[in-house]
């Protein structure tokens, strides 16, 4: 049961931006970013990358076959956003996003932990 609290609080992390690929007015208020901005059909398309982690945690939340690999995929996203935002100098206009990846850290090392210390 804790094990789909972990992916559910998961999939609620990557909700926003993954809503934001139906509704492409909210990367105004995600991001900050301009419908005529150059850059925006890469965070649309970013948006859509969104949608795949949120059915991954979904996924994972109902078929624990597919833990391991979500918890891979999830990583992928999270720790590499975090870590490219660090490196960046921790920009502000990115700090709810970081904020966000870092409250789903515990839930994303506990699913890890439960995925791989399972036989």
């Amino acid at each position: 049961m804790i094990e789909r609290i972990a992916w559910g609080i998961l999939a609620l992390v990557h909700v926003m931006p993954a809503l934001s690929f139906f509704r492409p007015s909210m990367m105004q208020t995600l991001y900050g970013l301009e419908a005529s901005s150059p850059l925006y059909l890469l965070m649309h398309h970013r948006a859509a990358l969104f949608l795949a982690i949120f059915v991954i945690c979904v996924w994972c939340a109902i078929d624990p076959g597919s833990r391991r690999l979500g918890v891979v995929a999830v990583a992928i996203s999270m720790l590499a956003f975090l870590a490219l935002y660090w490196m960046a100098g921790s920009p502000p206009a990115l700090r709810t996003i970081a904020i966000a990846d870092l409250i789903g850290l515990p839930a994303l090392a506990y699913a890890g932990w439960r995925a791989f210390s399972s036989s």
